[in-house]
């Protein structure tokens, strides 16, 4: 594991080592981070076990730091992991044969810092993309067509229903919160705006925070909307499974509209996604975001229900057991 500097990601991830090797998973824990000469050490003590692997799996294609690692192996076999949304952006952009880059960045990719690392990224393009010597792989919940060659093996969840659950329902509605105001997609005011709609439309009392959601955003929104705010020490998937969770879960445009129905399979909670309007996107939003947002919404699963941009006035029916995919 390669933690990133934001401490409740790292917490999620110190969870998340946990229950890896209560399977039986043997964890590293590099701080690659952690200071002017970590990225050195971290590259030096991973360069022979890269050398070494006939198969490679890697979390996040976009990561700098996991492009650089990729000059160092000679594997055979990559597997790509990852039940974000980005995994949609990667997909289309190997299948485009463009440059790797996460779909909210605003820019043309030209600064210094995208120069120097230019040859990086190329290579990890090219080692992710499947030819005669690699084999590519991709195992995600995410609804994508790949490119010819790579291989999609779809995340059904199965381990997670297993492992926790099935939870208490409260009988009340909670609310997702998302990451789009803190990445520059979307204004504050607006999220607000919309946060405190969805959650009069349908008795919302509880804001699951993302994990990069700033601390004074969240006070806004308890202190304004009156949610209590829940800081999940875990991936809202497992948390909502081991529960309680309420029967009704709202959503804006994010990973858990394609996640959630797959971890709650049969539990008889609902799941809705509401629409970003295009009004509430800043002027320094990517020209990219609304289109993808909208492919978030229009690619959820079937038994996801949709709202219109701040909510409808009559809140969403509850719904009967969902079957298992």
């Amino acid at each position: 594991m390669l933690p990133p500097q934001d401490p409740t990601t790292c917490d999620q991830l110190r969870g998340m080592a946990e229950l890896a090797r209560g399977e039986g998973v043997t964890v590293r824990w590099e701080e690659a981070r952690g200071g002017a000469g970590a990225p050195l050490r971290t590259v030096g003590g991973l360069r022979a076990a890269l050398r070494r692997a006939g198969r490679i799996v890697i979390g996040d294609p976009f990561s700098r730091y996991v492009q650089l690692l990729l000059t160092l192996t000679r594997a055979r076999d990559l597997v790509v992991v990852d039940d974000g949304t980005a995994t949609m952006e990667f997909i289309s952009q190997l299948a485009r044969g463009e440059r790797l880059e996460r779909w909210h960045r605003r820019g043309t990719g030209r600064g210094a810092r995208d120069l120097v690392f230019a040859p990086v990224s190329a290579n990890a393009r090219r080692m992710l993309t499947p030819s005669a010597a690699r084999r590519v792989e991709v195992f995600s919940s995410m609804p994508v067509e790949p490119p010819p060659g790579v291989t999609v093996t779809a995340n059904d969840f199965a381990w997670t229903r297993a492992r926790f659950g099935p939870p208490a329902l409260t009988g009340g509605t909670d609310l997702v919160g998302t990451s789009l105001v803190e990445t520059g997609v979307v204004d504050l005011d607006h999220y607000l705006a919309a946060v405190q709609s969805l959650s009069r439309a349908h008795g919302a009392t509880r804001y699951f925070a993302h994990r990069r959601e700033s601390t004074d955003k969240l006070r806004r929104i308890a202190a304004e909307v009156g949610l209590e705010i829940v800081r999940p020490d875990l991936p809202l998937e497992l948390i909502a499974r081991r529960g309680p969770i309420g029967r009704t879960i709202l959503s804006f445009p994010s990973t858990v509209v394609h996640t959630l129905p797959l971890a709650l399979a049969g539990t008889g909670v609902r799941v809705a996604v509401c629409d970003v309007d295009p009004a509430w996107l800043t002027s320094g939003a990517s020209p990219r975001a609304q289109g993808f947002l909208s492919g978030v919404t229009g690619t959820a699963r079937d038994d996801v229900h949709r709202l219109p941009s701040g909510g409808p006035a009559a809140p969403v029916a509850p719904a009967g057991p969902v079957a298992a995919s």
